[in-house]
């Protein structure tokens, strides 16, 4: 498909940026499973897991509606765009938030902040299972089904170039904050869309750092669902520190396919992690 080039290239253009300003290939908190977990996970994500399951939402919804098969296609852009934002974007804030709030869906999630630094490299990192059961994925499905085609494919490559830039290492927000003319433009933008001082503090290490909101900041293209639902956490500042405080080590393939592996540990080990509490679950 034509979008996934699109988002192909939005993501080399800031891979592009990120090497030459920052390093791409190697951060400075980086451990040899880091690389492992974001190839594989964006790969099974991005060729088997979306399609996989863009196909089966869409074939659920023509088992239990056949006559409304496009039945949308001639509608208003503006009502193909409403829908995406709540079936889509909505719901996965809400899938977001119930993963930092059970030790269970936290398990699938941790993946994406087990990492300790910020990278479009760690976009699509997390468990499989994660992408497979995000109930907004397969809403997207029923939507296409709908008739949401060409609109869903557009919707994704915008949606896509946000989430970038607000995982990028580069901050490109900051030349709204350093710049008092555009501070109207920035007020308006961080609580529209996720940039990258909202969302890097939502991968924060520390709380008491007085940045760090890995309890809220779920957004993904929207903002504006933290704001309206009370999770947001706006600074304008960037954390120093980032990952997972509290949890027991996980590695690359228990990041991936848990509940199916777990890391061995040993009993000692297993008696410290049932005294912690899941800090950011």
């Amino acid at each position: 498909m034509n979008y996934q080039f699109a988002i192909l290239g939005v993501f080399i253009t800031f891979a592009l940026i990120e090497a030459y300003r920052y390093g791409f290939f190697k951060k400075g908190e980086e451990v040899s499973d880091d690389s492992k977990v974001e190839l594989i996970g964006s790969t099974v994500l991005l060729v088997i897991t979306q399609p996989l399951v863009l196909f089966m939402g869409a074939a659920v919804a023509g088992l239990l509606a056949p006559e409304y098969q496009n039945i949308l296609a001639g509608s208003s852009i503006l009502i193909h765009i409403a829908l995406l934002l709540v079936f889509d974007d909505m719901m996965q804030y809400w899938w977001h938030r119930l993963s930092h709030t059970t030790r269970f869906m936290y398990n699938l999630h941790r993946a994406h902040h087990n990492g300790k630094y910020m990278s479009v490299r760690i976009v699509f990192r997390n468990n499989i299972f994660y992408y497979l059961f995000m109930p907004s994925i397969w809403f997207s499905g029923a939507l296409i089904y709908l008739g949401l085609g060409w609109t869903y494919a557009v919707y994704v490559v915008v949606k896509l170039t946000v989430i970038m830039g607000a995982h990028s290492e580069w901050k490109w927000d900051r030349a709204l904050y350093s710049t008092p003319a555009l501070h109207p433009i920035a007020w308006v933008v961080e609580r529209v869309i996720s940039t990258p001082s909202t969302h890097s503090a939502h991968h924060g290490l520390k709380m008491e750092d007085g940045v760090t909101n890995y309890k809220g900041n779920y957004g993904n293209l929207l903002f504006f669902w933290d704001v309206l639902f009370g999770t947001a956490k706006i600074t304008r500042k960037y954390p120093e520190q980032y990952g997972i405080e509290g949890m027991f080590r996980a590695n690359w393939i228990e990041q991936l396919i848990w509940p199916l592996y777990k890391t061995p540990r040993k009993k000692k080990a297993i008696v410290n992690d049932s005294e912690q509490s899941v800090s950011q679950s």
